[in-house]
């Protein structure tokens, strides 16, 4: 009798679990709550897998032996509890698709640089020659690579709502860049439940596996103080330290047992302290896996960064446009903003995810002569910044946001769009709100 295999969440991680799922010789029903576009429709009946749209139909997962739930359904919605007391095993695509591949694997979390050094690991480890897919919150979906390529190595880019739903996964090296307040509301605006979440990509790993984390983070510091790691730890710094890796004279220095390897990082072309803890985190990955120290500045010197991430989009009448969409939290914004030394014209807002803007005021005051807000609704924002700068303007559209900013701004100055929140009040999600920044710039 075939095993049953029912996922939750027609996205590209569904989509691809399901694929893998059938290859693995399951029964496969997937199930989403909205409608499935025809395009979609027509694959899962070519490849043979049962779905229904509009719907979670609970009598069509009573035989279900595993069930995988997309990222984005919280663990706490009622279809979710009810399949737990029946006593159904619910896991994510990166448990399922892992549990099908002897790939190794490098899983990089954080609240922020995480893309960053999943696509500067991928590029250093591709350029090496390695047969290397790049998956979870970025690429193709794992699990639809597991099921078509099979690479020898995995970088997996992952968030908290992944890493909620494994059990056994154990990536060989894994890292975690940063820990702030974030998704918030997902964690019952507890930020503790957010930090266990992130502390879950070492919980299977063992003493032959590697755990990277950032030695400048007071958050981080102090949860792996209270958390047992088997893996070997190795701290990032961008300051001299005895062992682990740091930062001196453009150059990367891995200390690893009695070894010390000196990557020139010259020029590397990403600024801002944080990106500088990105390329240790990818160089030092690429060094355990015995990539030399050439290859990697080649691959250092070369990179171009992330989509929507301080994107320079163009200069018009000497005002410097900035496209930083993917900044989604307090965090990044505050990378964003600490790494522009012009007079800025600062696009923010979105949804709101329990943000704290106060940590953002020295440097607002400091840095910022015009704020405009994007968003439905800006209370937060009117109520922690209106008075901090000279022209704080409300706007529902980015072609008028643009259009304002353009006015407001003289020559030399930066005019940057860094929302510090989510985008789905106005926008499909980040790559939507920055590719229509830029085609609104553009267009001036």
């Amino acid at each position: 009798m075939e095993k049953k295999l029912v996922i939750l969440g027609a996205g590209e991680s569904g989509v691809g679990a399901a694929i893998l799922g059938k290859k693995m010789g399951y029964e496969v029903f997937l199930s989403d709550q909205n409608d499935i576009d025809t395009e979609l429709q027509a694959l899962l009946v070519k490849e043979g897998i049962l779905w229904e749209a509009g719907q979670h139909t609970l009598e069509s997962m009573q035989e279900a032996h595993l069930v995988i739930k997309s990222p984005g359904i919280p663990s706490d919605v009622p279809l979710i509890k009810t399949l737990k007391a029946q006593g159904k095993t619910i896991c994510s695509e990166i448990e399922f698709a892992a549990q099908h591949t002897s790939a190794t694997l490098i899983g990089i979390t954080g609240t922020n640089g995480k893309t960053t050094t999943t696509l500067l690991t991928y590029q250093i480890l591709k350029d090496a020659g390695l047969h290397v897919g790049m998956a979870g919150n970025i690429g193709n979906s794992f699990a639809l690579q597991v099921a078509e390529t099979d690479f020898d190595f995995y970088v997996l880019e992952l968030s908290s709502f992944q890493l909620d739903d494994i059990q056994d996964f154990a990536p060989h090296i894994a890292v975690i860049t940063n820990i702030t307040p974030d998704h918030l509301d997902r964690y019952n605006y507890q930020f503790e439940a957010y930090i266990q979440s992130k502390l879950k990509i070492s919980e299977n790993q063992t003493e032959k596996d590697f755990f990277l984390f950032n030695a400048e983070d007071p958050v981080l510091i102090n949860a792996l103080e209270k958390t047992t790691i088997k893996a070997e730890k190795i701290p990032l710094a961008t300051v001299a330290q005895t062992t682990g890796v740091y930062a001196k004279e453009n150059h990367i220095t891995i200390q690893r047992k009695n070894e010390t390897t000196m990557i020139n990082a010259g020029q590397f072309s990403l600024s801002g302290r944080h990106n500088l803890l990105n390329a240790m985190a990818a160089s030092t990955i690429a060094s355990l896996l015995e990539i030399s120290k050439d290859s990697i500045r080649e691959s250092l010197t070369h990179f171009k960064g992330a989509p929507h991430r301080m994107e320079k989009v163009l200069t018009i009448q000497h005002v410097q446009f900035i496209n930083d969409s993917k900044a989604t939290n307090i965090n990044a914004t505050f990378f964003a903003i600490e790494s522009t030394d012009t007079p800025l014209v600062w696009i923010v807002g979105g949804v709101d995810k329990g943000n704290d803007y106060e940590s953002l005021l020295p440097m607002v005051r400091e840095k910022a002569k015009a704020i405009i807000c994007l968003g439905v609704d800006n209370e937060k924002l009117r109520d922690t910044f209106e008075n901090v700068t000279d022209i704080f303007i409300e706007t529902q559209s980015m072609s008028e946001a643009v259009k304002i900013a353009h006015k407001v701004a003289v020559p030399k100055d930066t005019v940057l769009l860094s929302p510090a929140c989510a985008s789905f009040d106005l926008f499909e999600n980040y790559e939507d709100r920055g590719n229509q920044f830029k085609n609104a710039v553009r267009n001036i």
